[in-house]
């Protein structure tokens, strides 16, 4: 069983348990004996089911843990050291264990509100706000029963709950947190950069557009009026310029050249590296063409609606002249319908074909080429060391990420199909795929050492859901060591520095990772080290239960931001920031 579905697991067995106390403190209440025993009996087994949990979750890592060892176990134990035995000296009215196995409930739901509300890190406010609810609800379900709570239960519920409030709760912010990111950088206009005399010249309009996606209209918000933006294209050694305008955005636009490391002026990020361009204004990008791959840009003001809503495109730095086929792939839902259009051509058999595939949506797509083998020659715009041809086989992108699949056209046809759909073919192919082996890139190519040997910095991030405060407006947010945006401390590097993350999903949801500006070697993944091809990533997929360790040196100075890419999540508190000193 994997760590994911040890947590599922032990969520499920935290529901039964809360529900089999509260339902045999109810059946107790309403005098039947024999549902009331029935309950309590389950009750008391997946509270010992959830033990089991508890100790495989905290072998998986204290992160996965923590609050479960220090505030479940303990109300877990208080459970069933109050219930228990009074159930067996229950002789005689059935009703006087009423209030022993609501206790016991309380205590269970409690803890599960927790994990649930909270999350990690565990913290000694979180566990008196526990311990004062459970406390209070037991005190008024006696009354409720018509008996009246002792002086000493009174006064130890006041106690607590004043403690509690004390201490804090731990909701607001993480421990030692930090003051919102400072989001004035001074802003320099991108014709300040230099680079160089621009060689190749764009303009790229935003405005609201009405676009057709099979056969439908759909209302966009597009770049130059289509979905997706023009392709931009460039030669290494290339000075690109590109002029950004908004015609009638109202939110405003910027460009990130996702998974293109630019220096930070050029970065796109509004309030951190410039302001966001509004209707009537305009922004100039530019910067050198030093990075041969598949890339692709995107607005990041307000991105969760702007990418959703058309604002994408694709960035393709060629090393060379072109030759043989070169087809961009960016997948895309737009008003609910698949980019691209399905699309089919004619090529002649021994021709070379590089397909640039790009997953320019907030979640994980599943890609597989059937009629030839093939190889993937890139992730990410870094190539892969000693591919090997790969036949049946697919392949997951995760958000914001790039393969680039290639192969010699076969005299027989070929298709591209995205999550069983064909996207691009050079005839009719049946083939089914989804029974097809995904590839592991950790695995895949020929291995070659880590560059370090030690680490300057170390950073864990800990993903996970919890109720967030901030300003005092409640919001369920995603969070990272227990903080939503802007709450979240910066991570501080120096330039020069070898900087290792590790990266800790305790959420029952995928988080596709971005760290803007840089690229980052997967070390490990569930301590098994990378064992193919060193994996140069700026997007990657970290799943319920996973723990990722991956490394970066500090080599771009700047302000960026670092957060996941399923932009629903960055944008509900996901987001934090890496920082130079």
């Amino acid at each position: 069983m994997t760590t994911g579905s040890l947590l599922a697991a032990d969520l499920v067995i935290a529901v039964l348990a809360a529900a089999g106390w509260l339902g045999g403190g109810a059946a107790s209440a309403a005098r039947r004996r024999p549902l009331t025993l029935g309950l309590a009996a389950f009750a008391l087994l997946a509270t010992l089911a959830r033990a089991i949990t508890i100790i495989a979750l905290a072998r998986a890592g204290w992160w996965f843990a923590a609050e479960k060892v220090l505030i479940a176990a303990p109300l877990s134990l208080a459970a069933v050291g109050v219930a228990v035995p009074r159930l067996l000296r229950a002789s005689g009215d059935i009703r006087s264990v009423a209030v022993p196995l609501l206790f016991a409930g309380y205590a269970t739901s409690s803890a599960l509100l927790v994990t649930i509300l909270h999350g990690y890190p565990a913290s000694a406010g979180v566990g008196l706000l526990a311990v004062a609810g459970v406390v209070a609800a037991t005190a008024v379900s006696w009354r409720a029963l018509g008996a009246r709570p002792s002086r000493t239960v009174s006064r130890a519920t006041l106690v607590v709950a004043v403690a509690a409030l004390v201490t804090g709760t731990g909701l607001t912010v993480a421990p030692d947190g930090a003051p919102a990111v400072p989001h004035d950088h001074g802003y320099r206009d991108a014709r300040t950069v230099g680079v160089g005399e621009p060689t190749r010249r764009f303009t790229l309009t935003a405005g609201t557009a009405t676009v057709s996606v099979s056969g439908r209209d759909v209302a966009a918000w597009a770049f130059n009026a289509q979905v997706p933006g023009p392709e931009l294209t460039a030669t290494v050694g290339d000075v690109v310029e590109v002029t950004l305008r908004n015609r009638d955005i109202e939110r405003g636009v910027t460009l990130h050249w996702h998974g293109y490391d630019v220096p930070n002026s050029q970065d796109g990020v509004p309030g951190v590296t410039q302001a966001a361009v509004l209707p009537g204004q305009e922004f100039v990008y530019r910067f050198r063409a030093d990075q041969a791959g598949t890339y692709w840009y995107h607005t990041h003001s307000v991105s969760d609606v702007g990418v959703r809503m058309g604002l994408y495109g694709v960035l393709v730095v060629r090393p060379g002249p072109m030759t043989g086929l070169d087809v961009t792939v960016p997948v895309h839902t737009l008003g609910g319908r698949p980019l691209p259009a399905p699309r089919t051509e004619r090529v002649e058999a021994g021709t070379p074909v590089r397909l640039r595939l790009i997953n320019t949506d907030s979640t994980t797509h599943r890609y597989a080429l059937a009629g030839t083998a093939f190889r993937v020659a890139a992730i990410d715009g870094f190539d892969l060391r000693g591919p090997t041809p790969l036949v049946d086989t697919a392949v997951l992108i995760p958000a914001g990420g790039r393969y680039d699949l290639v192969f010699d056209a076969p005299a027989t046809p070929v298709a591209l199909l995205v999550d069983e759909r064909a996207v691009y073919s050079t005839g009719s192919v049946s083939t089914a795929t989804g029974a097809w082996p995904v590839l592991d890139p950790l695995t895949y190519g020929v291995a070659s050492p880590v560059p370090w040997s030690r680490f300057d910095r170390k950073f864990t991030l800990v993903l996970d859901r919890g109720l967030d405060l901030h300003e005092l407006l409640p919001r369920y947010a995603h969070t990272v060591n227990g903080a939503a945006d802007p709450d979240i401390p910066p991570q501080v590097v120096r330039l020069g520095d070898v900087v290792r993350f590790t990266i800790v999903n305790r959420s029952q949801t995928v988080h596709p990772w971005h760290l803007h500006g840089h690229h980052v070697l997967v070390l490990s993944r569930d301590g098994k080290p990378a064992a193919g091809s060193p994996l140069w990533l700026d997007s990657f997929d970290v799943r319920p239960g996973e723990v990722w360790e991956v490394a970066f040196r500090a080599d771009n100075p700047g302000m960026w931001a670092n957060h996941c890419h399923n932009l629903a999540h960055a944008d509900a508190g996901m987001t934090l920031h890496l920082m130079y000193s």
